[in-house]
């Protein structure tokens, strides 16, 4: 063998050692783009264990988020386990591991959803309060302004609710006709 061959020879070998080394770079670089640090894994894992638990506190309106019967039995289960046991930790874990296993885009949409009619409950309670208030501190000229916002309120029962209150009020009794006056518009609004 001479020397040109030998050249020959070690430059097909460069040759098929960089093709090589390159197809390795890429699935390399392909690994990196999916890889994910094991804090991004762990952050991952407590927001789907805050999911769980979520699931586990929502009560009756579990039933309006769309889940199989193998994750609603493993709730049930973790709502009969007293909450200070470590049991009741290891039932979350478990559920946490099921939710992995399932689309969690539909369970999150009905998480919200649930969350915003809390919200705006929440927001009319305190709007039917800031009335009340507003009735009890005006006087005749608050009942006016609410009937012209709200014609279908009785202008007899409202006067006779409101010096009720104030009565009570000055003499500091237990407020019951304040609450009987939030009840009134509740019902009455909360119609509309």
């Amino acid at each position: 063998m001479n020397l040109g061959d030998m050249v020959e020879q070690w430059i097909v070998i460069a040759i098929l050692t960089l093709k090589n080394q390159s197809w390795m770079f890429k699935s390399m670089n392909a690994e990196q783009d999916d890889y994910k640090s094991k804090s991004q894994v762990k952050r991952e894992m407590q927001e789907i264990k805050k999911i769980g638990d979520k699931l586990v506190n929502l009560g009756a309106a579990l039933k309006q988020v769309p889940i199989d019967s193998e994750l609603t039995a493993a709730i049930e289960l973790a709502r009969k386990i007293n909450k200070k046991k470590d049991g009741y930790r290891r039932q979350l874990l478990f559920i946490g591991k099921l939710l992995r296993t399932r689309d969690l885009e539909p369970i999150e949409q009905a998480l919200k959803q649930l969350e915003m009619h809390h919200q705006q409950n929440t927001a009319k309670f305190h709007q039917l309060e800031l009335l009340r208030d507003k009735l009890l501190g005006g006087g005749d000229t608050e009942i006016q302004q609410i009937l012209e916002e709200y014609p279908f309120l009785e202008r007899q029962k409202l006067r006779q609710l409101l010096r009720t209150a104030q009565k009570q009020q000055s003499q500091n009794k237990p407020p019951s006709a304040a609450r009987e006056l939030f009840q009134y518009l509740k019902a009455e609004i909360g119609k509309e």
